[in-house]
């Protein structure tokens, strides 16, 4: 038992968990917009989302000198230096302009996690924005690289999709926000900083009805989304409903992230 702990627990502290889910929404993205499946695009949002938050998790705590150096983070750095080198290598592989794409999304999360602005700190830490910046970055990941890698353009479609899948990152982070509540900085002023517990669930609720209705909107409109997406809002209103500060935080790191796993294999199941 003490062996799967520790496995799950390098599972989810090396980012694998969310990178899975990176990787699933760039599998429905091929799947809405009929794309061929696409390697080095899916091999470099999975492994550059490793290399990605891993940066972003240890880099202030290996700064700070905060960082014990223990198995379980051998293993994690290790981890990473493969996940860079395969990152690196499936970012060659990609079209010119994907790359261009690519670089700037890389600048967003240096923003995000290193102090250039030494008087106000990294944008992780400003009041309120994180939570736009985190949900830009993965509804362009996994949405805009591989349409602009396939040559396509950035149809109608595709933005009703990014705004769809903005929300839903947003939505998901909410949660993850409630349940950090007890130890999230009073200075981050996240949502339920600012409004509470109950009004910030009601706030996820009500992201549930745009999120659901910008589907109507898709030119090929299908009915069988509008019951998968169903089926997914349902359990997105349960785990809000659910969520407390009191909560372990495998709730989150594990069942919540793997809600974009859970809407893939929503979306194989109804083929």
């Amino acid at each position: 038992m003490q062996l799967l702990k520790k496995t799950l627990d390098i599972y989810i502290n090396g980012s694998i968990h969310v990178a899975l889910a990176v990787y699933a929404l760039v599998r429905m993205t091929f799947y809405f917009f009929h794309i061929s499946y696409d390697a080095p695009m899916a091999c470099f949002a999975f492994f550059g989302t490793i290399v990605g938050y891993n940066f972003v998790k240890y880099d202030a705590l290996a700064r700070a000198k905060k960082l014990r150096m223990s198995s379980q983070l051998k293993v994690i750095v290790a981890l990473s230096v493969v996940s860079f080198l395969a990152a690196g290598y499936s970012f060659f592989l990609l079209e010119t302009a994907t790359k261009g794409v690519a670089i700037g999304f890389l600048a967003l999360t240096m923003l995000y996690t290193l102090p250039f602005f030494p008087k106000i700190g990294n944008a992780r830490n400003w009041a309120g924005v994180k939570i736009y910046i985190v949900a830009f970055c993965w509804a362009g990941i996994t949405l805009f690289l591989p349409v602009i890698n396939a040559g396509l353009p950035l149809s109608g479609d595709v933005w009703l999709k990014f705004c769809q899948r903005f929300l839903l990152v947003i939505i998901l982070i909410l949660i993850f926000e409630i349940i950090d509540l007890k130890n999230d900085d009073l200075s981050l002023q996240t949502v339920p900083q600012r409004l509470g517990v109950q009004k910030t669930k009601m706030l996820n609720l009500l992201l549930l009805l745009p999120f659901y209705g910008l589907e109507f909107f898709k030119s090929d409109f299908q009915v069988h989304q509008l019951w998968i997406n169903l089926i997914l809002i349902s359990v997105l209103a349960l785990f809000t409903l659910f969520s407390n500060p009191k909560r372990s935080d495998y709730y989150t790191s594990f069942w919540v992230e793997s809600v974009p796993v859970f809407w893939w294999l929503l979306v194989i199941l109804f083929q």
